[in-house]
C-alpha cells in the first residue's frame, strides 16, 4: 500500500516565494523533500514553534538556531505528531544581551524621571512668566468648574456656590481689606463650595476657593482671613499656574509614553492635582510670610494664621473629609511656631465685626 505523501511550504527568507516540500517524521528528524535540491533533516529536539501563527490550525516550525526559515504544516495529523513528539516545540529562546537591556530599561526610567521631575518643572517654572492673564482665567475657569463636578456625590449636579447676599457682602469686605495695599497681577474671583470639606486652595487666573468646612471649624473671622491671604499670596506668586503646567507636562510625557490623555481627563487631572495643592516647602513658607505681612498691613491680627494651623493640628487626618493642603507638609508644628512669633501691632481690629462673621458663617444656609 502506497503511503500519502504530506506537504508543506517551506519559507527560507531567501525566496520571495515558498517552495513544497514532502515531510515525513522519523524521529528523531522531520525529514523535508523538496522537488529539487537535496532533502533536509531537521532535528525533533530542535523544532520551535515560534509564536508568530496566523491560523489556529497550521502549526509554523522553525529551528532552534534559525530565526529566519519557517516550516508550514497544515496537516493535522501530522502536526499532532509533530506536537506530540517534539519535546522542546514551546520553548523560547534565551534572551540575549541582557545586561545591555537592563541597561537601556534604566537609562529610559532615568530619562522619564529626569524630564518629569527637573526638566517639567523648569520649564513649568519659566512659561508661567509669560503666560497672558486671558489664559490663566480660562485655565482657572475650566478647573474650577471640573471641581464642583467632581466633588458631587450625586453625579448630576455641580457643587452650590454659596452666595447669600449677607455672606457675599462679609466676604467681599474681607477681600477688601486684604487687597487694600496689594497690587495683583489680576482681580481676584473669590468662591464659596457648599461642600464639608474643609479645604481652601488657589487656581489659575486668581481664583481663590473656600468651603462651607472651612468656615464650619473656623472659630473667628481673622483664622478665615489668614486661610485667605494665604491663598492669596499662592495667587501672587502664580504657583497655582506653576502646578497645572508642571502637571499638564507631566501628563503629556505620560500620555506620550503610555498612550494619549484625553482633554478632559487631563483637566480632571488637574482639578484633582490643584484642589490637593501640596506646594513646595518653600512656596508654602513664601505663602505663610505674604499671609502674617497681608493681615499686619490689613489691620488683621496675623496671630489668626497660627491658630487655624493649630485648627488644623487638632483635625489632623482624623476626618474623612479633611483634605486641606495646609496638612501635605509634616513640618506643620514649625509653621505653627513662625506665626505665633510674628509680632502683633496694637492696633489690630477684626477683620468683621460680630454680625458679618455670623453672615459669612452662614454664607451657604
Amino acid at each position: 500500500m502506497t503511503e500519502t505523501l504530506v506537504f508543506g511550504d517551506l519559507l527560507d527568507g531567501a525566496r520571495a516565494f515558498p517552495r513544497r516540500v514532502a515531510l515525513s517524521l522519523d524521529a528523531p528528524h522531520l525529514r523535508l523533500t523538496p522537488a529539487e535540491g537535496d532533502p533536509l533533516d531537521w532535528p525533533v529536539r530542535a523544532l520551535r514553534s515560534p509564536p508568530d501563527q496566523a491560523h489556529p490550525t497550521d502549526l509554523v516550525l522553525s529551528l532552534a538556531d534559525d530565526p529566519v526559515t519557517r516550516l508550514v504544516i497544515r496537516d493535522r495529523e501530522l502536526a499532532e505528531r509533530i506536537r506530540a513528539t517534539a519535546p522542546a516545540l514551546h520553548k523560547r529562546p534565551p534572551l540575549q544581551n541582557t545586561t545591555r537591556l537592563i541597561g537601556w530599561s534604566v537609562a529610559s526610567v532615568a530619562s522619564v524621571a529626569l524630564i518629569i521631575f527637573v526638566l517639567v518643572p523648569v520649564m513649568a517654572n519659566q512659561l508661567a512668566a509669560f503666560l497672558p492673564p486671558s489664559g490663566e482665567k480660562a485655565l482657572g475657569d475650566t478647573t474650577f468648574e471640573q471641581i464642583r463636578s467632581a466633588l458631587d456625590d450625586s453625579g448630576f449636579d455641580p457643587v452650590p456656590i454659596c452666595e447669600s447676599p449677607d455672606g457675599s457682602a462679609a466676604l467681599a469686605k474681607m477681600e477688601a481689606r486684604l487687597t487694600e495695599n496689594l497690587e495683583l497681577p489680576y482681580p481676584l474671583t473669590v468662591r464659596v463650595l457648599d461642600h464639608e470639606m474643609i479645604n481652601a486652595f488657589a487656581l489659575p487666573g486668581g481664583y481663590v476657593v473656600l468651603f462651607d468646612g472651612l468656615l464650619d471649624v473656623a472659630e473667628d473671622p481673622d483664622e478665615i482671613a489668614a486661610v485667605f491671604a494665604h491663598e492669596i499670596g499662592h495667587v501672587v506668586a502664580r504657583d497655582p499656574s506653576r502646578m497645572a503646567l508642571r502637571s499638564a507636562g507631566s501628563i503629556g510625557v505620560l500620555g506620550l509614553l503610555f498612550g494619549d490623555f484625553a482633554g478632559g481627563a487631563v483637566v480632571l487631572l488637574l482639578a484633582e492635582r490643584l484642589i490637593q495643592a501640596s506646594y513646595s516647602q518653600e512656596a508654602e513658607m513664601n505663602a505663610d510670610i505674604f499671609a502674617s505681612e497681608t493681615l499686619a498691613q490689613a489691620g488683621i491680627s496675623p496671630l489668626g494664621l497660627a491658630r487655624i494651623f493649630e485648627r488644623f493640628q487638632e483635625l489632623g487626618g482624623d476626618q474623612p473629609t479633611f483634605m486641606d493642603h495646609f496638612m501635605a507638609h509634616p513640618d506643620l508644628m514649625s509653621r505653627i511656631e513662625r506665626a505665633q512669633d510674628t509680632h502683633t501691632h496694637a492696633d489690630v481690629t477684626p477683620s468683621l465685626n460680630a454680625a458679618e462673621w455670623q453672615a459669612l458663617k452662614t454664607i451657604c444656609d
